[in-house]
């Protein structure tokens, strides 16, 4: 019976190492056949709608990132190549269209919109033919298998998940002695509503007291000032929203406060993120938000300050281009220059502190979007901008 058992392993193990000489053997011929021919990221963008503030400068910033690495050789003997499509404000129709227009033009990686219900037409026909979705700047768990399924496992986001943002936030309004926040939710988007959730059971952990909680609708809402008015009623220490300049609410929000007297500090999320919201009056004053890197020149990192300098940022969302670039070259690295979405995938869920210009970036099996990466906190005083601090989340709270 041993000697039975010893054959059987014997050819249990000869047989799997013919399997292994026969998979690297495909994949040399995989090799052999793409050699020379360039890795295609098929990019679905908005260039004027109310995701452009975001996409824009990310394709911007990425399309110079690859130009540095073909520079160098390209990835794994191939260069790199951005092919884009215009989703015209994120219409659902015509993003499904750019989705396939992509694909159909041998797109190896399909790159998405920076919000996941718009992303959502783009990433579902990427998966569904095997390919790697990548949304350089989604803020929500949602971007995996949570919302897309057993396929979802093909999809990642290099933006920081909102569980890890709100805590972020939580934390420094913590270090700067708030102790009482009164919360406002913009309903609009599930990231918006996300943070405010993450912020809450972060801060209530540390010992911090929730006074109120309203809530407001932008991209055509009308109940913004309403909740102002609530809000205004309940003494904090500070006010803390997540919501875009870009979707319309953010200046009447704050307007609305200041205009009744109220100069009690705004926190916000990175959607707040930039000047071009402001108001030339009144001005901006107590205002602040944690991003990616500051855009003012005066980012920690000096290879940020150069590239934001470059493509002239407006909001430090930039960086998440080249870094969804740096994150799916050394996936390609690992996966020894395979293009597969499966091997992509496999490699990217396997992401540890793995370094890229905007930090390092960790995914896990529930998270694929990044947690752990460093936050800049700005501060907007009489409408001028400046970094303050640096902000790293301990937790990632469930919401």
């Amino acid at each position: 019976m041993r000697g039975a058992r010893f054959r059987t392993a014997v050819v249990m193990t000869a047989a799997a190492a013919v399997l292994v000489v026969l998979a690297a053997t495909a994949a040399a011929r995989t090799d052999a056949r793409h050699a020379g021919q360039p890795i295609t990221i098929g990019w679905a963008f908005d260039s004027k709608g109310a995701m452009a503030p975001f996409d824009n400068p990310a394709l911007a910033a990425a399309q110079i990132q690859v130009k540095a690495i073909n520079a160098k050789g390209g990835v794994s003997g191939r260069k790199l190549q951005i092919k884009t499509c215009d989703t015209q404000g994120n219409k659902a129709a015509i993003a499904k269209a750019c989705a396939l227009k992509l694909l159909g033009g041998g797109a190896d990686v399909i790159f998405t919109t920076c919000d996941v219900d718009f992303a959502a037409p783009v990433v579902q026909e990427a998966i569904n033919r095997g390919v790697l979705a990548v949304a350089p700047c989604i803020g929500t768990d949602q971007m995996g298998p949570k919302r897309f399924g057993p396929k979802g496992k093909l999809a990642f986001s290099f933006g920081n998940v909102a569980q890890d943002e709100g805590s972020a936030m939580a934390q420094f309004a913590w270090a700067k002695g708030w102790r009482s926040a009164g919360l406002a939710t913009d309903t609009v988007i599930v990231y918006f509503k996300n943070v405010i959730q993450a912020f809450k059971a972060r801060f209530t952990q540390l010992g911090g007291k929730i006074v109120d909680e309203e809530s407001y609708q932008s991209l055509g809402g009308s109940n913004v000032q309403n909740a102002v008015s609530r809000l205004n009623g309940k003494k904090a220490d500070v006010y803390v929203t997540s919501t875009a300049g870009a979707f319309g609410a953010l200046s009447t929000f704050i307007s609305g406060l200041r205009s009744l007297a109220n100069n009690t500090p705004v926190l916000n999320s990175w959607a707040g993120d930039g000047t071009y919201w402001l108001p030339k009056s009144p001005k901006v004053t107590d205002y602040y938000y944690v991003t990616f890197a500051s855009v003012f020149g005066d980012d920690p990192v000096p290879a940020v300050n150069k590239l934001a300098k470059q493509v002239k940022a407006g909001t430090g969302g930039f960086i998440t281009g080249p870094a969804a670039i740096d994150g799916v070259v050394t996936a390609i690295k690992r996966a020894h220059g395979s293009t597969s979405g499966a091997a992509l995938a496999a490699q990217m869920q396997k992401f540890n502190k793995v370094p890229t210009i905007s930090g390092k970036v960790s995914f896990s099996a529930k998270y694929h979007t990044v947690f752990g990466r460093s936050y800049r906190v700005i501060k907007i005083q009489d409408n001028v901008a400046k970094l303050v601090s640096t902000i790293t989340a301990k937790v990632v709270p469930k919401i």
